[in-house]
C-alpha cells in the first residue's frame, strides 16, 4: 500500500526553519542545480545517490526531514526511496524551489545554470527538429522524432525521465565535486536534545 507523501508549504517550512528544532532540509537536485540556488542550510543529496545509499542515509537522518527539488517530482521519488528504507518523518516542499522562490524567501545563489528540466526540453527539441530536417534528405530519419515523442510520453506517464537521469550525470550538472561518501558523511546525526 502506498501512502501519499506529506507536503509542507514554503511558508510553513520557513516558519519551521526559524524554530528551536528546525527540520533537516535535503535537496535532491543535481549538485549543479544546488550550486546555482538553494535554501540556506540545506544538504545536497542528489536523487541518484540517495537511491543508491538510502540505507546509509537512513542511519543519519533521525529527525524531521523536508525533501526539496525544483518542483517536487524528484522529492516524491526520494521520499518513496527513503520510506522504503524505513524513514517515516518525511515531508516534501510543495512546489519545490519554484514555490520557495516565488514566495520571495531567501536563497543562496551561486553560478547560474540551466535546470535539468530545461536541459531536457532543449535537447528533446533539438533532436526532434534535426531528425525532421534530416528526414528531408535521409529516408526514415523522422522516425527519431517519433521515438523521442514516445519517450517523452513515457516519461510523463511514469513520472521518470531517462534523458533527465542521463543529463544529471554530466559534469555540467555534477558541479565541482560529487563524492558519494562525502555526501553521506555530511549528514551527521543531530546530537541528542
Amino acid at each position: 500500500m502506498t501512502t501519499s507523501p506529506m507536503m509542507v508549504t514554503a511558508a510553513a517550512l520557513r516558519g519551521q526553519l526559524g524554530s528551536v528544532n528546525p527540520p533537516r532540509v535535503v535537496d535532491v537536485r543535481t549538485p549543479g542545480e544546488f550550486q546555482a540556488v538553494h535554501i540556506g542550510g540545506a544538504y545536497n543529496v542528489p536523487l541518484d545517490l540517495l537511491r543508491e545509499h538510502r540505507d546509509e542515509i537512513r542511519g543519519r537522518l533521525d529527525e524531521h526531514v523536508v525533501l526539496v527539488c525544483r518542483s517536487g517530482q524528484r522529492a516524491v521519488q526520494a521520499e518513496q526511496a527513503l520510506r522504503s528504507a524505513g524513514l517515516v518523518n518525511l515531508h516534501i516542499l510543495d512546489g519545490g524551489m519554484n514555490a520557495w522562490e516565488a514566495a520571495g524567501f531567501d536563497v543562496n545563489r551561486g553560478t547560474p545554470r540551466w535546470e535539468l528540466e530545461r536541459q531536457v526540453r532543449f535537447l528533446a527539441g533539438i533532436i526532434v527538429a534535426l531528425s525532421v530536417l534530416a528526414g528531408a534528405f535521409v529516408p526514415g530519419a523522422q522516425w527519431v522524432a517519433f521515438v523521442m515523442g514516445i519517450g517523452l510520453a513515457g516519461a510523463a506517464a511514469t513520472n521518470t525521465c531517462l534523458m533527465g537521469m542521463m543529463l544529471a550525470r554530466l559534469p555540467y550538472n555534477r558541479g565541482p565535486k560529487c563524492d558519494a561518501d562525502e555526501i553521506v558523511r555530511q549528514l551527521v546525526p543531530s546530537p541528542p536534545r
